[in-house]
């Protein structure tokens, strides 16, 4: 009986306890610990960390309640200093990760437990909506916000991510998964970073990157975010990925403008990179890279199917059958480095980059430059030398850099660096490394210098005479780097550098500029995409207003209209009002858009609106393109309105012009694919740059890359308009004529050409004419 009181006893003390540990637990508070407010920031709770820690450090204190108190003020500090943990502590009352897990698997034991008395069967149902069950491609891009903010977002400036939004019991993020397991799979091995945020386990990473209904697919780069608004397939979120990137990242080369770009190192102060391949428009793989490397080097892409090209591939031996990249230094007529395969890897091509990110003489223009050029020593077995010119800048190489250039090129030693500094620009920098003599007054110097540490002592020895390229200078410097392989204390001389300027950072209005427009952006994408619930009422008031303005305004307008027209009635004998005008015209004011009811509007296809009414026409929709030059403008649009007037009120076909003078080569690419099976004539014959297309009309489908063909037939009037021609050659169509003034070529064999138009639509509509398929859609130059 004694026994079992004293068990009972013993079970009521342990009971007792362990009430005790949980009130003490609850009564916790780690901002009553350290003294410190909720909104108290991280540099008032490390103060007041520092503070109490000195305050009750056991070798400190010797009160026996020392300890304890020190042990809490640790306690309270770890999860106060932890943004998760804090967080957790704020919304739940309790950092404690082992017990919300502990709790987490009590849920879960239960609801298996429930699960399997009523004889559910797992393979019954397949929807992903807990943890257990969610795909391990998930769960390895998983985000939490100390993640994103530490890492994500200092990465999104090297490499695009793309973010998927999704929770628990969401039908439509089930829909998604195969297209993004497919896209996942693609843009990870070309460089794009991905990321999936759990918006129910991470509400407030998913309310900080805006997200406010799941499944959400949105990019960051640059530490932007952008949403993605369309449908989720394989392409658009490809193209989303794409858009972006910055527009100017790659510059398309050609033989007109290939010396230019690769002469632009002297003034960037990058290698120039150039990638020769078969496809229109720039791989995606390659943009990634010249967004990774975009501070180091300049990148430019060449179309080797363009016309006029040959002269560059013959001068490079560039095989056209495979991708070829080519990097560019202080020499242009020869590559400093090349790569060639017809599967280029991202890894191979980050390496190869990686190998040349600098110039063989690179210009210091910045601290940072600086440090990567010449690191601080470390120890004696990575001693880093940097053999520094001191020159004047000037418009042309001078003959010093030339012969330091060569120096630098002949060089075989990685311990050694060669740069330039134009003495001019960084004045302080330079006169820290020349002795106090007038020899070098306006005269090149060469130094070699040791960095020390970062704070800018370095040791150095200057030539002692003036650098001019000689034979005799190079001797000399040749030998000064023999002789510090043996003996590193040939640097006897000791400096503390100063910074160098940044010579190619933006001027403070640019850059005023650009922070605005940056502003402006986020504003308008934060109006309408991140914070759209907060600002409906803001949006709700502004709407209002504007109607009630524009409503009066307009009221007013009518008012006044009636009062006129009851103080002055018409006149009965004035010319009787044009009604039921039907047919189209044009006049020579505004030929392409006529804002008048009854008219076409024909818009003019160029480069600005190429994508939008072409690239990314929707299906089923077609544009219909004539031809023509800046003489036949007038007459030919007049009697392209009249023909096709008829056909407008289709929604699906769209009328354009495109300028021959501008856009020959694009047209001359296309009319490649509609070449009939008849001998072709050469197309370098004497009249290949006269031919004459005015009068062609090209049916677009810019969802299929097809297109329909109509070219204009000689008529009667036409024939005895040409008989007068005698110089042109009766073997070419009208279409490929050469079009001269002493032809006496009027207005109306002109609009002649344009005679069948009307019956070559009615066979576009019915699908009967013969169709040209094309590879993709070339850029309109």
């Amino acid at each position: 009986m004694e026994v079992k009181k004293l068990s009972i006893s013993w079970q009521f003390l342990i009971v007792l306890v362990l009430i005790l540990q949980i009130l003490s637990a609850l009564d916790f508070d780690p901002y009553r610990v350290l003294g410190v407010s909720r909104t108290a920031s991280q540099a008032d709770i490390k103060k007041a960390y520092k503070k109490l820690a000195r305050e009750w450090h056991p070798d400190k204190n010797k009160d026996p309640g020392a300890e304890d108190k020190f042990i809490q003020i640790s306690k309270a500090y770890e999860i106060l200093s932890n943004e998760e943990k804090r967080s957790h502590y704020d919304h739940y009352g309790d950092a404690g990760e082992s017990q919300d897990y502990q709790k987490q698997q009590q849920r879960e034991y239960r609801f298996r437990h429930f699960h399997e008395n009523f004889y559910f069967d797992e393979s019954f149902f397949h929807f992903p909506f807990n943890s257990e069950r969610r795909d391990s491609i998930d769960e390895k891009y998983l985000l939490h916000f100390s993640h994103y903010v530490n890492e994500v977002v200092p990465d999104s400036f090297k490499k695009p991510y793309l973010i998927k939004i999704t929770s628990d019991w969401c039908f439509s993020c089930i829909h998604i998964e195969p297209v993004w397991k497919e896209v996942v799979q693609e843009l990870e091995g070309l460089g794009v970073g991905i990321g999936v945020v759990h918006a129910g386990y991470e509400r407030r990473l998913a309310h900080h990157l805006g997200a406010h209904s799941t499944p959400s697919i949105l990019g960051i780069i640059n530490g932007k975010i952008s949403f993605f608004h369309n449908a989720v397939v394989r392409e658009n979120l490809r193209q989303f990925v794409e858009s972006l990137l910055p527009g100017n990242l790659v510059e398309k080369v050609t033989n007109k403008n290939y010396i230019r770009f690769l002469s632009g190192w002297q003034q960037e102060n990058k290698p120039h990179v150039l990638l020769f391949d078969q496809g229109p428009t720039v791989p995606l793989l390659y943009k990634l890279t010249a967004f990774a490397y975009k501070d180091y080097l300049s990148f430019g892409y060449v179309y080797v199917g363009l016309r006029g090209v040959e002269e560059m591939t013959r001068q490079y031996n560039i095989n056209v059958y495979a991708p070829t990249i080519l990097i560019f230094k202080e020499h242009i007529n020869k590559p400093a480095d090349m790569i060639q395969a017809r599967g280029l890897k991202k890894q191979v091509i980050e390496d190869f980059i990686t190998q040349n990110k600098y110039l063989l003489a690179a210009r210091l223009t910045s601290q940072k430059l600086f440090h990567e050029l010449c690191p601080v020593k470390r120890s004696h077995r990575q001693r880093k030398y940097c053999v520094v010119l001191l020159t004047a800048e000037a418009p042309k190489l001078s003959r010093p850099f030339e012969a330091f250039l060569s120096f630098a090129l002949a060089n075989t030693q990685d311990t050694v660096r060669f740069v330039h500094v134009h003495s001019g620009r960084q004045q302080e920098f330079a006169r820290s490394l020349l002795p106090d003599s007038e020899v070098f007054q306006g005269k090149s110097a060469v130094s070699i210098l040791e960095r020390r540490n970062t704070a800018g002592r370095v040791v150095y020895k200057t030539l002692e005479d003036p650098w001019t390229g000689s034979e005799s200078d190079k001797f000399i410097l040749l030998g000064y780097l023999d002789q510090l392989r043996k003996d590193p204390a040939l640097l006897s001389s000791e400096a503390v550098l100063p910074d160098l300027m940044d010579e190619l950072a933006p001027i403070f209005l640019l850059r005023w500029l650009y922070s605005a427009s940056d502003y402006l952006a986020d504003c308008w994408d934060g109006i309408f995409h991140s914070n759209w619930r907060e600002m409906m009422p803001l949006l709700s008031l502004i709407f209002s207003a504007l109607f009630i303005l524009f409503g009066t305004v307009i009221v007013q307008a009518f008012s006044d209209s009636n009062d006129e027209r009851e103080s002055h009635p018409p006149d009965k004998e004035e010319a009787p009002e044009k009604v039921g005008k039907t047919e189209p015209s044009f006049t020579k004011e505004n030929s392409s858009k006529i804002p008048k009811k009854g008219f076409v509007e024909v818009t003019e296809l160029t480069d600005v609106t190429y994508t939008s009414n072409l690239v990314r026409l929707r299906p089923g929709h077609m544009n219909v393109v004539l031809i023509l030059s800046n003489s036949t403008k007038n007459s030919l649009l007049q009697k392209f309105a009249l023909e096709v007037y008829s056909f407008t009120g289709s929604s699906c076909l769209h009328f354009s012009f495109l300028s021959l003078d501008k856009h020959r080569e694009w047209l001359e690419y296309l009319l490649e694919f509609a070449q009939d099976a008849a001998p072709i004539p050469n197309q370098y014959d004497k009249h290949f740059l006269e031919r004459d297309y005015t009068g062609y009309v090209l049916a677009l489908n810019g969802h299929k890359k097809y297109f329909c063909l109509f070219k204009p037939q000689k008529t009667v009037e036409e024939e005895e308009a040409m008989g007068s021609c005698g110089d042109l050659d009766p073997s070419l169509p009208l279409g490929e004529s050469r079009g001269r003034p002493s032809c006496g070529l009027g207005p109306r064999p002109i609009k002649g050409k344009l005679s069948k138009l009307s019956l070559w639509m009615e066979r576009l509509l019915e699908g009967s004419l013969q169709r040209f398929y094309i590879p993709s859609w070339p850029e309109l130059d």
